[in-house]
């Protein structure tokens, strides 16, 4: 089966922007690359790039079968392909708004969040695990719609080379009416962030009209407070093998050790939940953090310092 995604010729575009954007780093920010963290980065869109060509395949294979259950017959015309990527965008977000949402999903998107510096080359942080969760029966009901499973990997494909450029700290603000509509480095940052105020935000793949439909959005604030990277507790190693599957082998032992009416949930539930409390989900982070805020904004000589 025919590799259908524009991502893999894109490959050689990327590289020559980390090197550009790493020429950058060296006189204007040198704590932006690392390099253990940007060889693990790179190993990691090796690797993803390897697990695409092995079961990407498979899932177009399965997508071309279903179309003939299709309800209608969209035709290759230009506002054919413009809806199309509008509604793949639109699959998208649901997609990753899960992939925080539901530690099955996370397990695989965890990936893309495990460094903590923020560059070009995170951007290639994809997983390897990806086909294990099914995410892509999100876009099924473009199949069933009636949009060739060709377009749908097209539009998917073109989708992600846009997500690469927003992988920087080298642009601040674009113009106002472009961050209004568009997916930007700046909200992308948010999105990067551990910062209680920013987690699980900003799921947006191109257009960042759905967070702020959807209830997701937050601004970017550096004014406030300085963005950390990476996720809550840190991977504190550059081993690559268990960077990509430490979240499969949480699970795996969270569900062992878990009595059996739980098990299901470490599956189901967010990250960080767990049926005793010993640990913290992203909306418990929080809260916390606004109610300390609340608190220190009556008493602002007390302010507490930001949590973790």
């Amino acid at each position: 089966m025919p590799n259908f995604s524009p991502v893999d010729y894109a490959v050689p575009g990327f590289v020559l922007l980390v090197l550009i954007e790493m020429i950058w780093a060296r006189k204007m920010r040198r704590e932006a690359y690392e390099p253990k963290d940007t060889l693990t980065s790179l190993a990691f869109g090796l690797g993803s790039t390897v697990s695409g060509l092995l079961f990407g395949g498979a899932v177009v294979a399965l997508f071309l079968w279903l179309w003939q259950f299709r309800l209608f017959d969209v035709p290759w015309t230009w506002w054919a392909w413009a809806l199309c990527f509008v509604l793949d965008d639109l699959a998208y977000y649901w997609i990753h708004r899960f992939g925080h949402r539901m530690r099955w999903f996370w397990a695989s998107h965890v990936n893309h969040h495990s460094s903590q510096h923020y560059n070009l080359s995170t951007a290639l942080r994809q997983t390897w695990t990806g086909f294990l969760t099914l995410g892509f029966a999100f876009k099924l009901p473009l199949v069933l719609a009636g949009f060739h499973p060709v377009m749908v990997a097209i539009c998917g494909g073109f989708n992600l080379i846009y997500q690469f450029w927003i992988h920087t700290e080298a642009i601040g603000k674009m113009p106002r009416w472009f961050e209004a509509v568009m997916n930007t480095p700046s909200h992308h940052r948010v999105h990067h962030a551990t910062n209680p105020r920013y987690l699980d935000r900003n799921y947006a793949g191109v257009f960042i009209v759905w967070d702020r439909l959807f209830g997701t959005f937050e601004e970017e604030r550096p004014d406030e407070e300085r963005i950390r990277y990476g996720i809550v507790r840190q991977l504190g190693t550059f081993n690559l093998f268990y960077s990509v599957f430490h979240e499969w082998i949480g699970i795996a032992q969270d569900m062992w050790r878990a009595p059996w009416k739980h098990k299901l949930s470490y599956l189901l539930r967010e990250p960080g939940w767990t049926h005793d409390g010993s640990r913290e989900t992203s909306d418990m982070i929080r809260a916390r953090w606004v109610a300390r805020k609340s608190v220190a904004s009556e008493n602002p000589i007390a302010e507490p310092r930001e949590a973790a």
